[in-house]
């Protein structure tokens, strides 16, 4: 038979005091005498107690939690930023609740509606659909969340980006120094931030180098594998193709790689290959893939700062804070040394 659970009346009755003495005590919200705590601790000790912590938390106005909205646990890059964030949450005596949204535009209004029912303190808020702006009306009016990665326009809250515009423009050089002068971008969605930038500072890593501009090298589709080898057969297929590509991820370096090997091809040898984010498989692959790293561990611990920051408010936060990135140089790129 299993023993019955001891709940706040057992521990108030052992210790001779009222329900509500105890439970304020708990609480945080009594100043007692240390004889009177003793008498409280000595029954939860005995009775072995274990208060329920939500309730609690909720009763004083919060939860002590923060939620972490990612659109894929399964990629490299966001099972880091979560484990970055855990710990950061935790050193502040935080709980994180992982939440999972697959780009589903209901889960992601669903998780941003626990703001309203306290279940988190919080949310640290990532996205890598563009928005129709029913995401952006979901988040209005909430002050509590922190967005990651990837913008929501017209959103106003703090924002934690990488400098995807430099990584661009570093990806781009890395390329040019190699020699090569025909070089196309390979993006997600073009409707998204972190695509419009780092196609920025690819054309401005162009223009400064005296080289022209070409709209045709240029192909924006879904931020997977799949149109990564769609859009290398599209570049192959020009009058003129490129030499050389920088791919706005690495999964989608991944799709470029594919492509190649499908046409008995390879990179570099037949093809330069540049990607960004630094994924856990880029030094795995063959060829290793050089690329552009950003920190998705310093994205993790500065949106957890941030987010604290605006429990506080005690002082001024920055609208948009960015991480820097940083060049890795691999296998994937060699000297340009004439046609395919």
């Amino acid at each position: 038979m299993a023993s019955k659970r001891v709940v706040l009346s057992d521990v108030a009755q052992m210790a001779g005091l009222s329900k509500a003495t105890v439970s304020r005590y708990l609480n945080h919200s009594i100043v007692l005498p240390q004889q009177t705590v003793q008498r409280i601790e000595d029954a939860i000790n005995t009775l072995g107690y274990r208060a329920n912590s939500l309730a609690r938390r909720l009763s004083m106005g919060g939860s002590e939690t923060i939620g972490l909205v990612l659109p894929d646990i399964t990629n490299p890059f966001f099972a880091e930023l979560a484990d970055a964030a855990e710990e950061t949450a935790s050193q502040h005596n935080y709980s994180l609740v992982l939440c999972v949204t697959r780009n589903n535009l209901e889960k992601e209004c669903q998780f941003i509606r626990w703001l309203d029912t306290r279940q988190v303190d919080g949310l640290l808020f990532a996205t890598n659909r563009p928005d129709n702006g029913q995401l952006c009306a979901e988040l209005k009016g909430h002050q509590h969340v922190v967005l990651i990665d990837e913008d929501v326009p017209g959103c106003d809250v703090p924002k934690v980006f990488s400098d995807n515009v430099h990584g661009g423009e570093m990806a781009t050089r890395a390329l040019i120094g190699a020699g090569h002068q025909r070089i196309a971008f390979v993006g997600g969605p073009n409707e998204l931030m972190s695509v419009r930038e780092r196609h920025q500072g690819y054309r401005r890593a162009l223009l400064q180098n005296g080289l022209v501009y070409d709209p045709s090298l240029v192909r924006y589709g879904d931020y997977s594998r799949q149109f990564g080898r769609q859009a290398l057969e599209q570049l192959l297929a020009l009058p003129a193709p490129p030499s050389a590509i920088f791919a706005a991820s690495d999964f989608l370096a991944l799709g470029l790689l594919d492509g190649l090997r499908a046409k008995g091809l390879s990179a570099p040898e037949a093809m330069s290959l540049v990607g960004f984010d630094d994924a856990i498989y880029s030094d795995l692959i063959t060829p290793r893939l050089s690329t552009i790293r950003q920190s998705a561990r310093e994205l993790g611990i500065t949106a957890v700062e941030r987010l604290l920051q605006l429990f506080d408010q005690d002082e001024e936060i920055p609208t948009i804070s960015r991480i820097p990135v940083e060049w890795i140089s691999r296998d994937s790129i060699a000297r340009w040394r004439g046609k395919l």
